[in-house]
C-alpha cells in the first residue's frame, strides 16, 4: 500500500470516529486545554494488558484449578495476589471474536466476527475500520497505544488496509504477527533433512537420536560452532534455532550448505513479523534476525523496548502484550525459560514423542510467565526480592496490569476435572471460562476474589474507566459492556450483571465458502481449523481440498466441503459416522443456571441429505474449586425437568432470544452511525473506485457476499438512502 493511500485511510478512520460520536445525540469529547491535559495525564494510569492464548481457567492453580500438574506461573501468581482474581469471567469460544470483544465491547452478532479469522475470511468478517476500538477510545485522554504479538482482528487478506490494519484500527505501534496463528513446525530443520524427520522443529540432542555438537549457520552467511558438555544445557540444535540459526549436526563451520533454507517458517522460532509505526509498515522477511528466535521472547523484548522508551513521558500509555502462547503447534521453549519444569527426561524428547502435548503446553505457559516477569522487572513495574520472588508495588509505577485468556483451552490439553470434549470452539464452560486478573493502585483490599459474572466485553468499558472516559457516552453504537472498576474500589460491590453471554459460529465467506472439515482423534469433525496445516497442527486429519491423509474416503482429490459431507461419504463407504461439532454454539447464564444452544449440520442416512438441527441444553453450574459444577452432558436438567427448572429455562430462553434480536439489520449503514446517508454513499464510492474488492461496503445480496465492492452494493445504499436504523439495545 502506498503512503498516500494509507494516510487517507487513517485520516478517514479518525474523522469518522469523531463524526459518529457527534451524531449520536451526545456531545463529542472536547480536546482538553493544555493545563487540563497535563493534570489528567499525570493521574491517568499506564495500562499493561496481557492476553494469553488458549489458556482457560482450568490451567490456573491460582484460581484453584490446574489439574494434577498445573503449569508453573509464579510471576502471574504474584500479580494475582497483589490484585483481584475474577473467578467468573466469560470470553468467546475462539480467539478472534474473544479479542474483538476486548477491543470494541460488542458481542459477535454485532461485529459479524464469529470464529478465528483465516485467509479466506472477507472484510465483512473482520473488525471494521469504523469501529471504535480501545486505542481510539483512549486517544482523546492522551494515551499512546501499542500492541505486541498476536493481532488476529483484521487483515491482511481481503482488507484494503492490508498489513496496516493495526494502524487503521487505532494502534500507534504494532510489532508482531498479523495473522495470529504460528506456522507449522519445520520437521526438516531448515531443509537439511527430509520432511517428517524432526517433529519438534529442530535437531535434538543425542538422547533423542540427534547430535550434541555441530555448526549453527545464519542467514547472513556467518556460522558459530555449537556443542554441549552437560545435559543441563539445551541441545545445540535448540540453542541454534533459539539464536536464529539453522543447525548442521556433527560438522564444523564452513561454507553454508546449499540445502539450508532460511525462508521456512518454524512455529515459535521463525515467523513472518510485521512492524507498523505511525502508519508506516515494514514486512520483515524470514531471513531477518528480528523474525527469528523464540516468539514469546520476541514479543516480550519488543514490549520492553517500547515501554522503556516512554519512561519520563507525561503521556499515559497502554501496551497490549498479546502472547501467541500457548496456541498450537506446541514447541519446546529454551530451557532458561522453564526453570521449574525442566528435567533430564524432557531433553528434546518431543522429537520422538516422549513429551506429550500437556507437558509441552505447560512448558510454553511457564516460558510465557517467565518472560512476563522479565518484562515487569526490566521496565521497573516490579522488582525481585532476595529470594527471586516478584515484588509488585502498583503505586510505584502507576501501572494497572490486566491478565486474561482469550478463550478456553484446546481439548486435548484441558486439565481435569474440566471437560476436554466440550472445550475451545464450544460455548460450554471449558470453552469460554477464562482467567481474569487485575492489579493496580485502584485495588482496595488486594489478594481477593470476585465471583460475580464478568464478560470479555466489559474490559472495553474498564479501559475507558481508567482514563476517565464514559464509553457508553462516547461510542455511537450499542455496547454490551458493564463497569469493572467498582469491583476494584469497593470490595462489597454486588453483581453488575444479571446475565452473561457467549457465542461462536462460522464466518460468512465469499460465495458461501467454508473452512474445510478436520477430523480430530478419529471421532469428531470440526470446521474451526483455518486450513490443512492448522488442522494437522491440532492433531487432526484434513478432509478438505488437498487432503492426503489415508483415512480420507477418496473423492477424486476434490475434498469435502463440510463435516456433513464427511459423514455422507463414510455412510456410503459402509463406515461408522462421527460426531459433528456445532456450527453455532451460544450460551447464556444467570447466577445459577446456564442455557446452551447448538446449531449443527447433520447427515440423515434415510434421506441421504444434510440438514440443520438446533438443540438446547440446561445446566446448574458454579465456580467451586477444585471441582466446579460443569455443563457435562449427563447433567442436562432438561432430562429430568421440574417446574422450577422449566421456569428458569423459560426465563433464560426469553433473554437469549431477545439478545439475538437486539441488533436489527440496517443494509447500507456500514459506517455504523445509525443512518444510511451521504457518508455511506461517499465511503462506498471511494472504496469501489480505489479498491473494489472485499470491504465492509460489500453487502450480502442473496445468500452470500461476492467479495466485491461494486455497483451492486451502491444500489443497496441508494435503495435505503436516508433511512434511520432501528434501534439496537443491550441486555446485561
Amino acid at each position: 500500500m502506498n503512503k498516500k493511500k494509507l494516510t487517507l485511510l487513517l485520516a478517514t478512520s479518525a474523522a469518522l470516529t469523531l463524526t459518529a460520536c457527534s451524531d449520536s445525540g451526545t456531545s463529542a469529547r472536547q480536546e482538553p486545554e493544555p493545563e487540563q491535559e497535563q493534570e489528567q495525564t499525570v493521574q491517568a494510569p499506564n495500562i499493561l494488558f496481557v492476553i494469553m492464548d488458549d489458556v482457560g481457567i482450568d490451567q490456573m492453580a491460582v484460581f484453584g484449578y490446574g489439574g494434577a500438574v498445573p503449569p508453573s506461573m509464579p510471576n502471574m501468581d504474584a500479580i494475582a495476589h497483589a490484585g483481584v482474581r475474577f473467578r467468573n469471567t466469560w470470553s468467546m469460544p475462539e480467539c478472534s471474536p474473544g479479542r474483538a470483544s476486548f477491543f470494541v465491547g460488542r458481542y459477535p452478532f454485532r461485529t459479524n466476527l464469529y470464529q478465528a479469522l483465516g485467509p479466506n475470511d472477507p472484510a465483512t468478517a473482520q473488525l471494521s475500520p469504523y469501529d471504535v476500538t480501545v486505542p481510539k477510545l483512549l486517544k482523546p485522554a492522551g494515551y499512546e497505544s501499542a500492541m505486541f504479538g498476536k493481532f488476529h482482528l483484521a487483515g491482511p487478506e481481503h482488507n484494503e488496509a492490508g498489513l496496516a490494519t493495526p494502524a487503521v484500527l487505532g494502534w500507534d505501534y504494532f510489532y508482531g504477527w498479523l495473522s495470529g496463528v504460528p506456522g507449522s513446525l519445520d520437521s526438516t530443520a531448515g531443509g537439511f533433512v527430509p520432511e517428517d524427520t524432526w517433529s519438534c522443529g529442530f535437531v535434538p540432542g543425542q538422547p533423542a537420536g540427534g547430535a550434541d555438537a555441530g555448526a549453527c549457520y545464519y542467514a547472513d552467511q556467518s556460522c558459530t560452532p555449537m556443542a554441549r558438555t552437560a545435559l543441563a544445557q539445551d541441545a545445540p540444535g535448540l540453542q541454534c534455532v533459539s539464536s536464529g540459526g539453522l543447525f548442521v549436526p556433527n560438522q564444523a563451520c564452513g561454507v553454508t550448505p546449499s540445502t539450508l533454507d532460511f525462508n521456512r517458517e518454524n512455529a515459535y522460532y521463525v515467523s513472518p513479523l510485521t512492524i507498523v509505526s505511525d502508519g508506516q509498515v515494514e514486512a520483515v522477511p524470514l531471513t531477518d534476525s528480528r523474525a527469528r528466535g523464540y516468539r514469546t521472547t520476541i514479543e516480550t523484548d519488543a514490549a520492553i523496548e517500547w515501554i522503556q522508551a516512554r519512561a519520563g513521558s507525561a503521556r499515559p500509555w497502554m501496551a497490549t502484550l498479546s502472547y501467541s502462547s500457548a496456541h498450537t503447534p506446541f514447541q519446546q521453549p529454551p530451557r532458561a525459560l522453564i526453570p521449574n519444569s525442566w528435567g533430564p527426561a524432557t531433553d528434546s524428547l518431543a522429537c520422538v514423542g516422549a513429551l506429550q502435548s500437556r507437558v509441552l503446553q505447560n512448558q510454553m505457559i511457564e516460558a510465557m510467565d517467565t518472560e512476563f516477569g522479565r518484562l515487569l522487572v526490566e521496565t521497573g513495574i516490579a522488582s525481585r526480592g532476595a529470594d527471586g520472588e516478584l515484588i509488585y508495588d502498583p503505586k510505584a509505577s502507576n501501572t494497572v496490569i490486566v491478565i486474561v485468556g482469550d478463550n478456553g483451552t484446546l481439548g486435548f490439553t484441558v486439565k481435569a476435572p474440566f471437560n476436554a470434549q466440550r472445550a475451545k470452539g464450544s460455548a460450554y464452560q471449558t470453552g469460554i471460562w477464562d482467567p481474569l486478573i487485575i492489579a493496580g493502585p485502584q485495588v482496595v483490599e488486594p489478594d481477593r476474589e470476585v465471583d460475580h459474572m464478568v464478560n470479555a466485553v466489559d474490559l472495553f468499558q474498564f479501559f475507558g474507566e481508567l482514563a476517565g472516559i464514559d464509553a457508553h457516552k462516547e461510542v455511537p453504537r450499542t455496547l454490551d459492556s458493564v463497569a469493572v472498576l467498582p469491583y476494584l474500589t469497593a470490595p462489597e460491590q454486588g453483581s453488575l450483571r444479571t446475565i452473561n453471554f457467549a457465542m461462536g459460529g462460522v464466518n460468512e465467506q465469499i460465495n458461501g465458502a467454508r473452512n474445510g472439515p478436520c477430523i480430530v482423534n478419529g471421532s469428531s469433525c470440526s470446521q474451526v481449523p483455518l486450513s490443512k496445516s492448522v488442522c494437522e497442527d491440532n492433531q487432526g486429519a484434513w478432509w478438505g481440498p488437498g487432503y492426503d491423509d489415508p483415512s480420507v474416503v477418496p473423492n477424486g482429490g476434490a475434498g469435502y466441503a463440510s463435516c456433513c459431507q464427511v459423514n455422507q461419504a463414510l455412510f456410503h463407504a459402509g463406515l461408522d459416522q462421527i460426531d459433528i461439532l456445532p456450527e453455532i454454539s451460544t450460551a447464556i447464564r444467570n447466577e445459577r443456571f446456564k442455557l446452551v444452544q447448538n446449531t449443527t449440520q447433520t447427515f440423515d442416512p434415510m434421506t441421504d441429505m444434510c440438514g440443520t438441527v438446533v438443540t438446547t441444553e440446561f445446566y446448574e453450574i458454579n465456580q467451586a474449586a477444585p471441582a466446579p459444577l460443569l455443563d457435562d452432558a449427563d447433567r442436562n436438567l432438561l432430562l429430568r425437568p421440574t417446574p422450577e427448572i422449566l421456569r428458569a429455562y423459560d426465563d433464560l430462553e426469553g433473554k437469549l432470544n431477545a439478545m439475538l434480536a437486539s441488533e436489527p439489520a440496517c443494509p447500507g449503514d456500514s459506517n455504523r452511525d445509525g443512518v444510511v446517508d451521504a457518508d455511506d454513499l461517499s465511503n462506498w464510492r471511494r472504496i469501489a473506485t480505489e479498491w473494489g474488492l472485499s470491504s465492509v461496503y460489500d453487502f450480502m445480496v442473496g445468500e452470500y457476499y461476492d467479495g466485491l465492492t461494486n455497483d451492486t452494493d451502491g444500489f443497496v445504499i441508494r435503495s435505503n438512502l436516508d433511512k434511520a436504523c432501528d434501534k439496537s439495545y443491550a441486555i446485561y
